[in-house]
């Protein structure tokens, strides 16, 4: 990170795939066991496309993104996102979350960048109006 860096430039791109047994270990980790996150039949009589990703683990991958570049996880100062669409999981296989961070605006008082994220599978965002205000380095 330098103070060479421009709105609207992309700062970070990557593909972060999940699986079933990705969402099994997340579920231990996190304490949500929610049956949407692992058995098709109760995700479906919900109305859902079948079983889904953790919102949390989606919001907590698309920030790891951000984190890596930044870093230094400690100079995310805020992060927000809202939930716009459910990440299908199939069984087998994976889904492909594709997190695009572009730079949204910088103060150079308070040395910080807001990122903007872009966060889909297949195209479709999953994630609206994510954003993270990331610490920039001095020199």
């Amino acid at each position: 990170m330098t103070s060479e860096l421009s709105v609207g430039d992309e700062v970070a791109r990557r593909e972060i795939t999940v699986d079933r047994a990705r969402l099994v270990r997340y579920a231990g980790a996190s304490g949500d066991f929610n049956p949407i996150h692992w058995n098709d039949r109760v995700a479906t009589s919900v109305g859902l496309p079948g079983v889904i990703a953790h919102g949390m683990w989606t919001m907590g991958a698309a920030a790891s993104v951000v984190a890596d570049w930044a870093g230094d996880p400690g100079a995310v100062l805020d992060y927000q996102v809202r939930f716009t669409r459910p990440v299908p999981v199939p069984d087998p296989g994976a889904a492909t979350v594709e997190v695009v961070a572009v730079v949204g605006a910088l103060d150079p008082e308070a040395g910080t960048a807001r990122i903007d994220l872009t966060v889909a599978v297949d195209g479709v965002r999953v994630l609206g109006k994510a954003q993270a205000v990331v610490r920039l380095s001095r020199g």
